[in-house]
């Protein structure tokens, strides 16, 4: 699903993001912090090469932790490795965003529903966890941060189904989701909007209504899925009203 740009302008751009130095003894596992912190918010955009040479100068490093780092990053999906051209932020389509997005906009509900009893009793604390975890992000405006906890919200919902394909499903599309919500989190001008949103969202699992959980998971998608998803919106909207 992630790709990198073929536009030789991208491909060729010289990078301009400034790293501060660490220190030398610094582990990968620091070197992927920043890394994947400038990358989440935005200070290195999707398609922009990863010069390995111009970043170790930079923060002052070896280019073997670095090289590690990227390898992580690759593994998480936010990197693409390009034979002969080196490492790339990758880049997600809007189009792939829109398809994931009636996608869940279908099952994602039902992963809700499956999980319900667990999220209500055993598993209750991981979801009011990763809500506050979302409220704290977002109150500090910490992008990275509340893109992580935005997507543990959700994941709750299809680990808890206990229905492998469903899991499958969110797996396989978490790391693009990933990308897009660097985008998007910086899009609002009140951040802890999305918070107040994922707060709805618990307190509707928890009464049990499903029916609203299917309303609120179509407002909810809705933005990411453009005019595809607008006549099954309308719908809910009647629906709902009756």
């Amino acid at each position: 699903m992630a790709k990198v740009s073929t536009d030789d302008k991208t491909w060729g751009h010289a990078m301009d993001v400034k790293f501060e130095p660490l220190d030398q003894r610094t582990t990968p596992e620091g070197v992927y912090k920043v890394l994947r912190e400038a990358i989440l918010n935005g200070n290195l955009p999707a398609g922009r090469q990863l010069r390995e040479t111009h970043i170790a100068a930079e923060l002052g490093i070896s280019r073997a932790p670095l090289r590690e780092a990227l390898t992580r990053l690759e593994e998480e999906g936010l990197v693409v490795k390009v034979p002969f051209r080196g490492a790339f932020v990758a880049e997600v389509s809007a189009t792939t965003i829109t398809e994931i997005a009636s996608v869940r906009f279908l099952v994602e509900p039902y992963a809700a529903e499956l999980a319900a009893d667990r999220l209500r009793g055993s598993d209750r604390e991981r979801l009011s966890e990763a809500t506050e975890a979302l409220r704290s992000a977002t109150s500090g405006g910490d992008i990275p941060a509340s893109i992580d906890a935005h997507l543990l919200f959700h994941r709750l919902f299809y680990e808890c189904s206990e229905h492998g394909v469903l899991q499958g499903l969110w797996n396989g599309w978490e790391s693009t989701l990933r990308l897009f919500l660097a985008t998007d989190h910086r899009s609002f001008g009140d951040l802890e909007e999305i918070a107040r949103a994922h707060e709805r969202l618990l307190d509707i699992v928890l009464t049990g209504d499903m029916s609203v959980f299917r309303h609120e998971m179509a407002h909810h998608v809705h933005p990411a899925a453009g005019p595809a998803l607008a006549e099954q919106l309308q719908e809910i909207e009647a629906e709902h009203r009756r």
